[in-house]
């Protein structure tokens, strides 16, 4: 969740019972197979162009901004000509749907509803594709491998949110419209990653602000898989572009880097606590790189309990890295955890 998590936990603390999307036809079929070009920002204007003084200027297509729109395949549609996927149907209130012809999106800017829509659709399935890329599905288990609905609604708050009562994520459009900035996409998707493993994940402070970490790092992992490292801003930055509106430059939701240690620096909120964990799993991937990195902290998530507590789960993930990597990686794994305290 994006940037408060108070009322989801709260809500989260009771029973959450889980239920899946039903599965469309075209699923059950094997039909996604179609593609389609359309326009996204790869992945934020602010880490494109490496220019802090962008502003919102209430969805504005400023001249400023289009070098940052890029062109790509949509992949695994259902070949409707709507924004309906093998991981990911979009539904929106605040615009008609947007609509390819032909094989194309028209080249939608930020300026109309639609834009938002197909950058939903791209970035969550861009994730998947990341997620599969470690090896999740052929030769480790399935991770999330869901049709989930990812909702632009009138949710006028500057936040975002996974429900997990739903399996949905809804993006809101305060300040800079969260559907614009691919990281605030996919940080949102890491709630539907964990859920999928460990259904009902984040039920205490410490799971809450270890989800909210892991949906930091995959949103910075995936970027960077995607589009290659930012040599304009800083990769451990998190949400360049939808931070803008409140914050100052550099422009960060919150970073990867940081320097918070257990259990002096714990605040009691999900968002600032989870950069404990977000430096520990930054510091495995820079140890042991992206690929070994990511594979085992997801590996590590499916012997995670929904209200895992800080120190069972850095266990949990150090037994990952010596089972798929041996005694090496477990000690860089230890080590990261050790220096934030955790272990």
């Amino acid at each position: 969740m994006l940037p408060k998590r108070s009322a989801a936990l709260a809500a989260a603390l009771a029973t959450a019972v889980v239920s899946a999307p039903v599965t469309p036809a075209a699923a059950r079929t094997g039909a996604y197979t179609a593609t389609a070009t359309a326009t996204v920002f790869a992945p934020n204007p602010v880490q494109q162009l490496g220019l802090q003084d962008l502003t919102d200027a209430k969805d504005a297509d400023l001249p400023e901004l289009g070098p940052a729109y890029t062109k790509v395949t949509l992949t695994d549609l259902d070949g409707s000509g709507t924004l309906t996927g093998r991981y990911v149907v979009v539904k929106s209130s605040t615009g008609g749907a947007a609509k390819a012809a032909d094989g194309a999106f028209p080249a939608y800017h930020r300026d109309v509803d639609q834009f938002e829509q197909v950058m939903g659709y791209h970035w969550v399935t861009t994730a998947q594709h990341y997620i599969q890329s470690l090896g999740f599905g052929s030769t480790l288990r399935p991770v999330n491998q869901r049709q989930i609905e990812l909702r632009i609604n009138q949710y006028g708050g500057d936040n975002s949110f996974f429900r997990e009562d739903k399996a949905n994520i809804t993006l809101g459009k305060g300040g800079i419209d969260d559907g614009e900035d691919a990281e605030v996409i996919v940080h949102e998707y890491g709630h539907s990653v964990q859920d999928g493993q460990v259904p009902g994940f984040g039920t205490t402070l410490e799971s809450g602000a270890i989800g909210e970490a892991f949906g930091d790092y995959l949103a910075v992992a995936v970027s960077s898989w995607a589009t290659g490292v930012p040599t304009r801003t800083d990769e451990a930055c998190v949400a360049d572009w939808d931070s803008v509106s409140y914050s100052s430059a550099p422009h960060c939701l919150r970073r990867l880097d940081g320097t918070k240690h257990y259990p002096e620096d714990v605040r009691g909120e999900v968002h600032a606590d989870g950069e404990i964990w977000s430096r520990a799993l930054w510091d495995i991937r820079r140890v042991l790189g992206d690929r070994k990195a990511s594979t085992l902290i997801i590996e590590a998530q499916f012997d995670f309990a929904p209200g895992t507590t800080f120190k069972a789960a850095a266990e949990a993930t150090v037994a990952a890295a010596r089972r798929l990597y041996g005694a090496s990686a477990a000690s860089a794994v230890t080590g990261a955890f050790a220096d934030r305290g955790i272990l």
